[in-house]
């Protein structure tokens, strides 16, 4: 199955912003712990703790991902089967179901009765065609579990590894701090900037949201281990 941008944009997403958030959650944690910054309870407590985080919230992202995508494909079948089956006992009801779903589609009276009326006459595509109308639900044909997780686990990966990578490349003590957050900023303007080349949506927009929101989180996590570490 082909790995596209588009096809895989909500894994992509998913699974670095969540990358970034974790690792600078750990690097922030320890920064705010220590009036000297991390740099005080040393580089490799940062890179212990980030890089073990990181790889367990990794797998445990991309398995999430997969299993979830799992079950909603189970949750689709089942639903297939029971629509079939109702179909079956009472095609007047689909029948009413399809031109319900097709006048909420915008379609004149007449017009979502003729379609309706079309589109009964093949079961499976009845039933496919109500699930999408009165449940949202689509086939999961080109949806590959497998293909989801991997991606999730690796756009967690690649952009986790940006804030605690000052500490990985051995940068001064007394910048790594700063350039932790410098690499945290240009991974989430990464993120958002591919949001923007999947989407064409307005560029400052999906920028703002997208780094702003990261931003908050980092800034929680900043706060959190400013508190408790006194």
């Amino acid at each position: 199955m082909a790995l596209s941008l588009r096809g895989s944009l909500k894994q992509v997403i998913y699974g670095g912003n969540d990358g970034i958030v974790t690792t600078f959650a750990i690097v922030a944690g320890f920064a705010g712990a220590g009036a000297d910054g991390a740099a005080q309870i040393g580089a490799f407590a940062v890179v212990l703790f980030g890089l073990a985080n990181l790889l367990a919230d990794a797998l445990s992202m991309g398995m999430g991902e997969y299993l979830s995508a799992r079950s909603q494909h189970q949750v689709y079948r089942r639903s297939l089967r029971e629509t079939r089956a109702l179909l079956d006992r009472a095609p007047e009801q689909g029948l009413a179901q399809l031109i319900t779903g097709f006048r909420a589609q915008g379609l004149a009276e007449d017009q979502a009765t003729q379609a309706a009326a079309a589109v009964i006459t093949n079961t499976d595509a009845a039933a496919a065609q109500i699930l999408i109308l009165d449940q949202g639900l689509t086939p999961p044909d080109r949806d590959n579990p497998a293909l989801n997780g991997m991606v999730t686990f690796v756009a967690f990966v690649c952009f986790g590894l940006m804030p605690v990578s000052p500490y990985l490349i051995g940068i001064e003590p007394a910048q790594q701090w700063t350039t932790a957050i410098i690499c945290t900023l240009v991974a989430l303007t990464a993120l958002g900037l591919l949001r923007v080349r999947a989407t064409d949506e307005n560029a400052p927009k999906a920028l703002v949201e997208t780094v702003g929101i990261g931003g908050l989180c980092a800034a929680v996590a900043y706060g959190v281990g400013w508190v408790l570490g006194g």
